[in-house]
């Protein structure tokens, strides 16, 4: 491939919280939320560095074989940057074979079809492979054993990715434009209401714009293997609670601490007690990943320049 045209990088679930910010920083823009400083190869985004095909679940049924072969023969991505997932974890549990066509098949249809094109599939999935029993962090070759359905969807996927497939393994994904637990506390915060969540399950927070950011790199070196990427630190529910209502002015009498089993209803999937990402590996080869304090902090801080359609 010659620098005389941009890389063509065809984005899947392009409409979902991690998408909507990778189409943004892949066109030269910065989503709200994002870090100005963060640059995991110190290698700025150019404004005709990419050509952009974004594509929503409306524009590409990933379940469909021969759509996803049609596409990518028809369009001739270089890199398919693929964020289209089931992520209904408790409805999953319910739902199964509607999550493994996404998660599963769609997964194997992606890589199929890249293969056949010489497109290189950069594959997304996450911390629920694992059953959270190692006691200790998480590394790339580390035994998957998932416990939900969801769990065991992902993990399907990327068994049908090929070995020059790149896995971008994350967790606890949250972003300034999605339905995800971050907004739910703010809102809680800035309205004078108080929360409990769990402090006996621990993780990694990935916001959506670091992970963009991340996903951009990844697309420039296409590496191949498995790839643990989430911010730096571990926390609880609890912990990120009581965080983002500090961040927005509440104090110790915001969030409460409670154990999985005091959720009421108890939910429908089991969850790893502890699932946190070790990216190591990740480090070794680029910059690491901005605190998950400073990212959360982002979050909250640009949340209420969304515009509210």
């Amino acid at each position: 491939m010659g620098m005389n045209r941009p890389l063509r990088v065809m984005v899947t679930g392009a409409g979902g919280q991690v998408g909507v910010d990778l189409v943004d920083i892949l066109r030269g823009g910065l989503p709200l939320g994002a870090s100005t400083r963060y640059s995991p190869d110190a290698r700025a985004v150019q404004e005709d560095e990419f050509e952009v095909l974004a594509l929503t679940h409306h524009e590409l049924d990933i379940t469909d074989s021969d759509r996803v072969n049609t596409a990518l023969r028809v369009t001739r991505p270089d890199v398919v940057i693929h964020l289209a997932a089931y992520t209904a974890v408790d409805r999953a549990e319910t739902d199964a074979e509607a999550c493994f066509a996404v998660n599963a098949a769609g997964t194997g249809h992606l890589s199929d079809a890249a293969h056949e094109t010489g497109a290189h599939l950069i594959a997304v999935s996450t911390d629920y492979v694992f059953d959270g029993m190692k006691g200790a962090s998480y590394v790339e070759e580390d035994v998957t054993n998932p416990l939900s359905v969801y769990g065991a969807s992902k993990r399907e996927g990327e068994v049908l990715c090929r070995s020059e497939d790149t896995i971008v393994r994350t967790s606890w994904v949250m972003g300034v434009r999605g339905k995800n637990v971050a907004h739910i506390i703010a809102d809680r915060a800035a309205s004078g209401e108080t929360v409990r969540f769990v402090n006996d399950q621990t993780g990694t927070v990935t916001v959506a714009s670091d992970l963009a950011r991340a996903l951009v790199s990844l697309a420039r070196t296409r590496p191949g293997g498995i790839w643990h990427v989430a911010n730096t630190g571990t926390t609880t529910w609890y912990d990120l609670a009581d965080f983002v209502g500090r961040t927005l002015g509440r104090g110790d009498d915001f969030a409460t601490a409670i154990l999985t089993s005091d959720l009421s209803p108890a939910p429908l999937a089991h969850r790893p007690v502890r699932s946190d990402l070790d990216t190591t590996k990740w480090r070794a080869h680029f910059a690491a990943m901005p605190e998950w304090t400073d990212g959360v902090e982002r979050l909250v801080r640009d949340r209420l320049l969304r515009v509210t359609t």
